[in-house]
């Protein structure tokens, strides 16, 4: 299994709207590393939900229930979606600064390469973010 880290605004899609609706399709991504990483998505892998810009910390974790597919908001078929659903909240949200500063997470990619809305995390970056948020 892989761990994947993606990004929303909550005013346009929040941790919340993903738990009432239990299941989303993941579209519109337009950045071409992001749609190589939801293309290497599997179904079963975990994925920390983030909130950008409003809130900056990784509010739950979510699940792939449904691997890369064409994405339904264009024709053009080189753009994927992916669908997710809610697995928990977590305890404690981690702050974008919280995760600055722990020099375990100084290579994240959210920390090296802030603006990619899809990226992968490692085994050991998942668990100590897992730790930080109180999570066992």
């Amino acid at each position: 299994m892989a761990y994947w880290l993606v990004k929303s605004e909550p005013s346009t899609y929040s941790w919340d709207q993903l738990v009432k609706e239990k299941q989303t399709c993941w579209s519109g991504v337009r950045n071409y590393a992001a749609r190589l990483h939801l293309k290497n998505m599997k179904r079963g892998d975990e994925v920390f939900f983030y909130h950008s810009n409003e809130g900056t910390d990784i509010v739950g974790i979510a699940k792939v229930v449904k691997e890369a597919y064409q994405d339904p908001t264009t024709d053009d078929d080189r753009w994927v979606a992916v669908d997710f659903a809610p697995v928990k909240k977590l305890k404690n949200p981690v702050t974008l600064e919280t995760i600055k500063k722990d020099k375990r997470l100084a290579n994240m990619a959210l920390v090296r390469i802030g603006r990619l809305s899809c990226q992968p995390v490692t085994d050991a970056e998942w668990k100590t973010v897992l730790e930080l948020a109180d999570e066992k």
